[in-house]
């Protein structure tokens, strides 16, 4: 498997100093910071029209760390047009893209497809990480298309499909009781020296996936006036904004549209530093039924509120009866199948609309199925007496 052409160092992003390009590596840098991939742009030559007949992740290998890898089909997912939701916001466009149609369901695909690639570069036996859930599952299938064993850890208030996919998938997973932090307490506490990291920001490969949102975006609509975005562990943000960044430097771009992140309110640290210009700090009583968005304290939380703010941003709180209803109406209105996750960022949008003019065009990112959440939304609508 070998590694892109294009890929010059991985910087710290804490220091900006710049270390040999082995996307293989795991850890962090002497700072203790995650490290980025850099490219060299001269290498790369795109077009719009190229980038919008792009099928999969993979056709734009050039600024990924690895010109092939591991793959399932993950990438080239619609953006849906949503006239109804536009209306209702009184926009001109609101498009949402539907990470629900990959391999499994959900964003994490494109970024597991990359860490497990760097895990086979690596001759890697055993493949571990923390997760939610949904990221838990897409590794399992990752690593078995990989014929590499894998170790997921999850909460035990993870959704039911997640925990049994995973083993379908042929993962192995450990149930920590409780909440997300308590998986990666366990993880932590069981991990040995053989096995290879998929934990976001772990591996400086894995956010790299997310950029492909970005091209992606552009390459349907150039540039939205807005991308709304789930904020979760910071990962997906800070690629989506890395994304749009590669396509001004290319050229094929003037600017990088404002994102939006979107977290709920019992569990919202970076939104808390968004607002006080702190950095992230661990939130202490997180409380909220999407558990995807229950970081409290995320591994890209900085990253993320720093690529937010460039684009003159921001990072707005949701509560969950807003979050399940956008969730619900996206589905009802454009036929499609928004997780509770995503449901975030349509909320997001719906409590910003007033900001933007009526020819705007937004953009959601819905990064689920709904079937990963599918009781949780049911439960919404039965509260309702529905």
């Amino acid at each position: 498997m070998n590694q892109s052409d294009a890929l010059r160092a991985l910087r710290c992003t804490a220091t900006g100093e710049e270390l040999s390009p082995e996307p293989t590596r795991t850890g962090r840098s002497e700072a203790g910071a995650p490290l980025d991939p850099v490219y060299d742009y001269d290498d790369v030559d795109w077009t719009l029209p190229a980038v919008a007949d792009a099928r999969s992740m993979w056709a734009f290998s050039e600024l990924l760390p690895f010109e092939s890898g591991v793959s399932a089909g993950e990438g080239g997912t619609p953006l849906v047009d949503a006239p109804a939701l536009a209306d209702e916001l009184g926009v001109d466009s609101l498009l949402v893209k539907d990470e629900g149609r990959n391999p499994t369901g959900t964003v994490h695909d494109r970024g597991l497809s990359l860490a497990v690639s760097a895990a086979t570069a690596a001759d890697a036996e055993l493949v571990a990480h923390a997760s939610p859930g949904n990221s838990g599952q897409s590794g399992a299938a990752y690593a078995g298309r990989a014929g590499v064993r894998s170790y997921a850890f999850v909460p035990s208030r993870a959704p039911f499909p997640n925990k049994a996919m995973t083993n379908v998938h042929g993962g192995e997973m450990r149930v920590a009781g409780g909440r997300y932090p308590d998986a990666l307490e366990a993880l932590h506490s069981q991990l040995q020296s053989e096995w290879f990291t998929l934990q976001e920001f772990d591996t400086p490969v894995r956010h790299e996936g997310y950029k492909t949102l970005a091209y992606e975006i552009a390459g349907a609509c150039e540039r939205p006036d807005a991308v709304f975005v789930p904020a979760s562990t910071g990962e997906v943000v800070y690629g989506v904004a890395k994304g749009f960044r590669d396509l001004v430097e290319l050229g094929l771009v003037d600017d990088v549209p404002r994102i939006v992140a979107a977290q709920p309110g019992g569990c919202a640290p970076m939104a808390t530093a968004f607002e006080s210009g702190r950095p992230v700090e661990t939130w202490t009583h997180p409380d909220t039924i999407v558990g995807e968005l229950e970081i409290p304290d995320p591994a890209g939380g900085d990253l993320a509120v720093d690529a937010v703010d460039e684009t003159g941003g921001q990072v707005v709180t949701v509560d969950d009866d807003a979050i399940l209803a956008s969730a619900v109406a996206a589905a009802q209105a454009a036929a499609l199948e928004v997780g509770a996750a995503g449901g975030a960022a349509v909320a997001a949008a719906d409590a910003l609309a007033e900001e933007f003019a009526d020819d705007a065009t937004l953009v959601v990112v819905n990064t689920e199925s709904g079937v990963k959440s599918a009781d949780i939304l049911r439960s919404h609508l039965m509260s309702q007496g529905i």
